[in-house]
């Protein structure tokens, strides 16, 4: 079962729709939304383990310029 999340992501100012597109572009990101609040843009992605995961948010999201942080919320099933 794959592992999805999604990653909240702070941009600098007037950057959030070039970074999500860029992002959006990105394989394994499912959805790439601009939004209002603490967070610039809302990003759900999935990859086939934890440490793909943490691989997808750290060496192709993390690259995009403009994000100045993200914060990864793993998706759990109880």
């Amino acid at each position: 079962m794959a592992v999805q999340a999604y990653i909240l992501i702070q941009t600098e100012v007037g950057k959030a729709a070039q970074v999500a597109r860029e992002v959006g572009a990105i394989p394994g990101v499912t959805s790439a939304e601009d939004v209002t609040g603490p967070y610039d843009v809302i990003v759900q992605a999935e990859a086939p383990s934890v440490d793909d995961l943490g691989k997808l948010v750290v060496a192709k999201i993390q690259a995009v310029e403009g994000i100045t942080r993200t914060l990864t919320c793993p998706v759990v099933h109880l």
